[in-house]
């Protein structure tokens, strides 16, 4: 279910990416395209380009791509079909959903958010003006709460009263209770889901309140921390507290900070750290790190790490891999908290970030810190497990670097310890992974990586279709592309017309590769890239020929010399610059010919 797929096209044709990219970023005109500060990323010098008449974008610096509508969900972190649809309303194009239901089901969505807005207001109003939250607010600033910092946040009382949310707040009740404000009793009435609670609002990345944190008054009975129950507007494995307020200085810093609780995150910024966040109730999960990886590139722990090394290492380590992220731990000192921090000590708050380690790191010291190591056996039983802490990590290079430092720290012998780890058994020494396909399977050669491939002239050639796609076009053939990928690429643009943003069917390789070479200016004329296309490809097929020669009897032997005596001086023409226009249409023909089978 969703939108449907023509009124998505017609929203990315209708939209001018220029304009749109313009609202975050100032873009100045540079040859055939736009350029600017990236918005996902600091830096000084311009690396971000637009290509407006294939409606891409690409940065050089962070490897942020993508259409129009792709740029809308990254800058304004909204999922594909709210992006599409903010697109939609500022071209005044009514959308279709290819089930109606989808379409009820974003405006129950919208209600739900609305309800939640109106509860915030509530139970804010409540605290700051009610005589029975007296205790509350007398409790907040008991621990260092500003009346600021209660406005800013929007903090709230929840009386402790059976239903007075859903007696006064002018919802309807089954509204309510979707929001999970509300439930109903055994005698089927709705009932306040927060009662005798200082509540703090959970918000999404685009500001939305869609849940809340209840905190139990000291020497209440109960839970001392409760959370909305999940809903259509919240999960707590997606949703971090504080990210709506923290994400431009997650981007500014390329770094986020996760603690475990609200208060936490209001202390960071009381102190001038505003790029914390929280995750509410639940340990960090793989969404959460997708979500900050979208912001930023390097993740700073700042809760007990000691029990996350327990018990998450290799999930930490592999999203580390997988998203190309970093993962450290703040110093923070035995038996504090940062909200505690915060206000006792505020520099050692800044300086435990300031000092993060490397999550490894953190592990292995954890291990070593406080051993005895003043005798062989005991330096050989702190190796032992240190040696299964560094064995969790997937990486045999960073493995051996720390293998190293082991060494130099206990006074042992590298190799020993190298010997000992790969006894372990500790896996990610190439194995591949059970359940997973070896990717070098099969016969055709695995594509090349975008980012290690070199330039060449069929990477200039997709430049060229990409910015002036009739001259070149008509010129190409499969028969020119030897590097898989790139032939993937032309195969795929020529299926959407040369039309980057109309890719479908197609590979993450391929969209990256075509994503990076439209925003890239061509250097080189249509007309030169097609000789150097034909050159190279002629010399392949004369080492095939050559190979065949030498494979084949007499008869065929001397066929194939013929051909390769009448195909040797075509491409010395070729090098010419006096013949090679009339060379090239010749030497062309007789390329698709052969590939096709008729030469």
């Amino acid at each position: 279910m969703g939108i449907v797929d023509d009124d998505i096209a017609r929203v990315r044709d209708a939209s001018d990416i220029v304009a749109v990219v313009s609202e975050h970023v100032q873009l100045k005109r540079v040859g055939r395209r736009w350029s600017g500060l990236c918005p996902f990323h600091a830096e000084k010098s311009p690396s971000f380009s637009v290509n407006s008449d294939q409606g891409l974008y690409y940065c050089f610096g962070c490897g942020a791509k993508g259409d129009v509508i792709t740029f809308v969900r990254e800058a304004e972190h909204l999922d594909f079909a709210a992006a599409v649809e903010r697109l939609a309303a500022k071209s005044n194009i009514t959308l279709r959903y290819t089930d109606a239901r989808d379409g009820e089901n974003r405006k129950r969505r919208s209600r739900l958010v609305e309800v939640m807005e109106a509860a915030v207001d509530f139970y804010h109003q409540r605290l700051l003006e009610a005589p029975d939250a007296a205790a509350a607010r007398k409790y907040l600033r008991s621990r260092g709460f500003s009346s600021e910092e209660v406005r800013h946040y929007r903090l709230g009382w929840a009386p402790d009263a059976w239903d007075t949310l859903v007696r006064d707040l002018p919802q309807p009740r089954e509204l309510l209770v979707e929001a999970g404000l509300a439930f109903m009793n055994q005698r089927g009435r709705p009932t306040d889901a927060f009662r005798g609670r200082v509540l703090f609002p959970i918000f999404n990345a685009n500001g939305d309140p869609v849940a809340f944190g209840g905190r139990l008054m000291p020497g209440a009975e109960g839970p001392k921390y409760k959370n909305s129950s999940g809903s259509s507007i919240y999960d707590k494995s997606r949703v971090l507290y504080g990210l709506n307020w923290a994400k431009a200085d997650i981007v500014t810093s390329d770094e986020a900070i996760v603690c475990e609780g609200y208060t936490d995150v209001i202390g960071f910024a009381a102190v001038g750290v505003g790029r914390a966040v929280a995750t509410c109730g639940t340990a960090l999960t793989e969404d959460h790190v997708r979500t900050l990886r979208s912001y930023a590139s390097r993740v700073v722990l700042a809760f007990d790490a000691d029990a996350a090394g327990q018990n998450a290492a290799e999930r930490f380590h592999e999203w580390e891999q997988r998203h190309g992220l970093e993962v450290s731990v703040a110093a923070m000192p035995v038996g504090s908290d940062p909200g505690d921090l915060a206000r006792t000590d505020p520099d050692a708050l800044r300086q435990a970030v300031a000092d993060a380690i490397p999550f490894l790191r953190f592990r292995v010291d954890r291990v070593l810190n406080g051993r005895d190591l003043s005798t062989a056996e005991a330096r050989a039983r702190a190796a032992t497990a240190a040696l299964e802490v560094i064995g969790s990590h997937p990486d045999p290079l960073v493995r051996d670097q720390y293998v190293m430092d082991l060494a130099d720290r206990l006074r042992l012998p590298p190799d020993e310890l190298r010997t000992r780890l790969a006894h372990r058994g500790s896996g990610g020494g190439g194995r591949p992974e059970r359940g997973r396909p070896d990717p070098t399977a099969g016969t055709r050669p695995a594509p090349t990586p975008v980012a290690v491939l070199h330039d060449s002239p069929e990477l200039e050639a997709l430049r060229l279709v990409l910015a002036v796609p009739d001259e070149v076009a008509p010129s190409l053939h499969d028969a020119l592309f030897a590097d898989p990928l790139c032939l993937d690429a032309y195969r795929a643009l020529g299926t959407a017309g040369w039309r980057a943003a109309q890719l479908a069917d197609t590979s993450d390789e391929v969209v990256a590769l075509v994503q990076r070479l439209g925003v890239e200016q061509p250097v080189s004329e249509p007309a030169e890239v097609i000789e150097r296309l034909a050159e190279a490809a002629g010399q392949r097929q004369l080492a095939i020929l050559g190979n065949e020669a030498r494979m084949s009897g007499d008869e065929r032997a001397l066929e194939v010399a013929g051909v390769v005596a009448w195909l040797k001086p075509l491409l010395e023409s070729l090098r010419d610059p006096r013949t090679a226009p009339e060379a090239a249409p010749v030497l062309l023909a007789w390329l698709i010919d052969r590939y096709e089978g008729r030469a």
